[in-house]
This record gives structure tokens, sequence and C-alpha cells, in this order.
């Protein structure tokens, strides 16, 4: 069936799935239309601005309440909070992408921790996930109670069945899901990869534009949240919960997704990055990549985010004399890039769809030797086209902590001594 959305990001939207569910001139009438029972969504505090209060009210067949006691949950083992303790290495980390499962696991078993930093106890930083699954959500549903997760699918199309509705997202659209919503994913193609980033700080939103003007980046016409749609439906189904970093399930006897309507700003949206408008340069110059940021989770220092989310689209590159791929940079942000598709243009090889390379606060990076030859010798009279990639990053001001087990994944490289050795022996061709 073809999915219906509403258009606006930040909008506060109404939708019902039946006629006349959503009361009318008051949230919480005496008696609610079909019976059904009145619950608000908070995202934000209460006395939160207007335009950053995130909530809704739903109007569903039983309460949230209605639950057996939650106990831990046993699974979900790779998926974490800690982000451990130790020392951080300065060096450059590249991974190649993770394999997909041969035993089959759903999207919240096929989650591993990554890296990141700060935790949902403060309601700072981040949590950068990895996710790898062929089976769908089967009588389970979740949710996440310490921040909002941002999804961007590699491979292979996701369903995500929503309390406020349904989402039907594929390689090349994010999906933000906000706390506290309750979801559960299906696979509309067998198998599934991609990332995820866990935001434990300020909701995202749209960047400012500043001297671009009132158009451009993102549009706000192109964000997607779903319209109102329900099941009614009795069984034996699993809820589970993360809360405080740890996991948490207990039983229904019904499903959760049984929201009839619902009005207001706290919902799940999606957005197809082949939408954004990139601006650039017309003269000289590489711009700063800031000017590729999609979302943003602001923090109380002006201009610094707890995260910003950019992506590396299609564009042309018009600047002439200039070496137009992304320059040598040292950065006091700390940079987790990942590959959707195609070729990122500053890293020509070893940076594989489904990747990911990291680098901290400081640490040099820059283009590969082979990008490096090339953009040195372009004939900049002519716009270089780049076509059929899309890279993003997630960027934060907290130093990013690898765990554990990312560090000693298999799909690990050096991505450090690769562009060592290639640039040595561009600068030093003699040098043994």
């Amino acid at each position: 069936m073809e999915r219906r959305y509403l258009s606006g990001f930040g909008n506060a939207h109404a939708t019902e799935a039946l006629p006349g569910a959503l009361p009318e001139g008051r949230n919480s009438p005496q008696v609610c239309p079909y019976g059904l029972y009145a619950e608000q969504l908070s995202g934000a505090a209460f006395t939160a601005p207007r335009n950053e209060n995130r909530r809704s009210w739903l109007y569903r067949i039983r309460p949230g309440v209605v639950h057996r006691p939650f106990k831990p949950y046993d699974g979900a083992q790779r998926w974490e909070s800690d982000f451990g303790t130790g020392p951080v290495t300065p060096n450059q980390l590249r991974w190649s992408p993770l394999p997909l499962p041969e035993t089959p696991v759903d999207f919240v078993d096929g989650m591993t921790t990554w890296a990141g930093n700060g935790g949902p106890g403060a309601h700072t930083g981040v949590g950068i996930h990895l996710y790898a699954c062929n089976q769908d959500m089967r009588g389970r549903y979740f949710y996440n109670a310490d921040g909002e997760m941002l999804i961007v699918p590699q491979l292979g199309r996701l369903r995500f069945r929503t309390e406020l509705g349904v989402l039907e997202v594929e390689p090349l659209e994010i999906v933000v899901i906000p706390r506290g919503v309750r979801f559960a994913v299906e696979l509309m193609d067998g198998e599934a990869r991609g990332y995820v980033l866990e935001n434990f700080g300020a909701v995202l939103r749209l960047p400012e534009l500043g001297p671009i003007g009132s158009n451009g980046l993102a549009n706000a016409r192109d964000f997607l949240a779903p319209a109102a749609a329900y099941e009614d439906v009795d069984g034996d189904f699993t809820l589970i919960a993360k809360f405080t970093g740890g996991f948490w399930q207990c039983a229904l006897d019904h499903s959760p997704l049984d929201v009839v309507a619902w009005h207001g700003t706290h919902y799940p949206y999606k957005y197809d990055l082949r939408r954004y408008n990139a601006v650039g340069s017309i003269s000289f110059d590489h711009p700063d990549p800031s000017i590729f940021t999609v979302l943003t989770s602001p923090t109380d220092t002006h201009g610094v985010g707890n995260m910003d989310f950019a992506i590396f689209p299609p564009r042309v590159l018009a600047m002439e004399n200039t070496f137009r791929p992304p320059w040598f940079h040292r950065n006091v942000a700390s940079e987790f890039m990942g590959l959707i598709q195609g070729v990122y243009d500053a890293k020509a090889e070893g940076f594989a769809p489904g990747g990911a390379s990291l680098h901290n606060c400081m640490s040099g990076h820059g283009p590969d030797a082979g990008t490096f030859e090339n953009a040195s010798k372009a004939d900049t009279t002519k716009p270089h086209y780049i076509r059929d990639t899309m890279a993003f990053m997630f960027e934060t001001r907290g130093v990013i902590r690898p765990t554990e087990r990312a560090l000693a994944s298999p799909q690990l490289q050096s991505d450090y001594y690769q562009c060592w050795q290639a640039l040595r022996k561009h600068f030093n061709p003699e040098q043994p």
C-alpha cells in the first residue's frame, strides 16, 4: 500500500486513522471518541520554549502504562552506553563493513556499539552503533529512554512500525525516532545494514542558515512524518526498553502500536538525503564542511554542537586554481564518518560502503595519496561533477571513544598507517 506522510520539520501535525478520533477543542476530554485513552508523550520539559518544545497527544486503545513489570533483558549484549575509560589513541582509525549475520537476528539484537562519548545520565554526548540484521522484529517492540535515534540505512530497506504510524526508508534516506516512541522494525529486503547515532543531548533540529539566506541545505518541507495508523491486536508480546544504558523487558497482552489519532510535535520522521540542496564556492577555495550540515543538536555554547550530522552528496565543484577535495585538516571536534554508496571524494581507496572511520580531536586527516595526486594535476578551468556517492559524518565536540569491541574488531584497519605510507612515498619517493 502507498504510505501517507505529513510534510514539514518541527510542525504541529494532527492526524487520525478513524474519522473523528481526534477530540475537538481540548486535549483531554472527559470521554474520548471511540472510548480511546488520551496520553501525552513529552519529549521536552513542560516549560521549554514553544519553538523547542516537543510533545504529542496520543489517543490510543489502551494506555501505555498497561504492561507487566519490567525485568532485565538478557539480549542486546553488543549494544551499550559504556564507551570505556582507558586512553584513546590519536591515531586515525578505519573499519571495513560489518559482515551480515549468519544466524537470525533482528534490528535490536543486531546492534553493535562502536564508539561514543558522554552518556544518557548527563544528557550530553552521543552513542554510535552499527547494525546488521536479517530478521523482522516478531512480537517484539522497543523504545529508547536515553536519547533520540538517527538511523542511516546503508543496505536494505526498513519499515518502522511506530506508535504514531509507519515509515518506510531505503538507503539514501534517514529516519529519526524520538525518545520514548515505541516501534518495531521489519526488513523489506530480508537483510539490512547501517549506522545509528544515539543523541543524548538537545533534540535534533535544522541548522540556522545565516548569510546563506532563507533557502538551501535541507528544506523543512522534505521532512516527512507518518500519518496515524494503529494495530488492535491481542496476544503475547515483548516490550524492550533502553534505560540509563541498561536493557529491560516486559510482557504485553496487546500490541503497543494502538494509537488511533495524534497531534503535536514529538513524532518520528524521515528525510531523503537526495533532496539536500548543497551550496559551495563558485570562485576559489573549498568551504568548511559545516555547509553540509543536515541536522544539529546544539549545546549551551553558541555555535558548538553536541552533534552535527553532515553529508557529502553529489555536487558540482567549480572553484578555479583550487585544490578541490577536502583539504588536510586538524579539528577541535571529533569526526566519525560512514559511506552509504559510491566513493568518497577524499578517499578513493579503502573506504568501502558500510565502512567507517574515526578522526578524533586534533588528529590530522585529509585526502589519500591518489586523490591528492589527481587533484593537484586536475584542470580546474572545467567543473568537476561528483556523482553516485553519499558519505556522511557524525561530528561532536567531545572526544569519541571506540569501544573495546570496535578496537578488537577484525574489520579494523590502520587508516593512519595506510595514509602515512602513501603520503611518505609521494613526498619522499627515494626514502626506504
